[in-house]
């Protein structure tokens, strides 16, 4: 797995913001079991404490369960996942409007650009 970490925010919410994005997207499917934190911080090049407090999080979103003799599964509900991809999606979609609007676009301007690039790379 490549991890992209920048300095700018804490290190353990970016993992847990990426392992999220990993759930969603279904790269870690509902049911399954997680890496072991030490696996993971080690893929991550992190210190497995940073590891333990993102995974954390993820049980904190309701994305991950944990269990003391079998480590950390996804969960199996598929309504908590929806709701953080959907979440996950406005929040990416505020940031272009945003983005969009400071380059002097509108809204109407920013669904035109999207159709276009649809159609062009579709």
């Amino acid at each position: 797995m490549e991890w992209k970490l920048t300095d700018d925010r804490p290190i353990w919410m970016q993992l847990s913001e990426q392992m999220a994005r990993r759930i969603v997207a279904g790269q870690y499917p509902p049911g399954s079991k997680l890496p072991p934190v030490r696996e993971l911080a080690a893929d991550a090049g992190v210190n497995p404490n940073t590891m333990q407090r993102a995974l954390a999080q993820l049980e904190s979103d309701g994305l991950a369960v944990s269990n003391r003799t079998a480590g950390r599964a996804v969960t199996e509900d598929a309504a908590a996942i929806e709701s953080v991809r959907r979440t996950m999606a406005r929040r990416i979609t505020k940031e272009f409007l945003s983005a969009i609007a400071d380059l002097g676009y509108t809204r109407e301007d920013a669904l035109a650009l999207l159709k276009e690039e649809e159609d062009t790379h579709g």
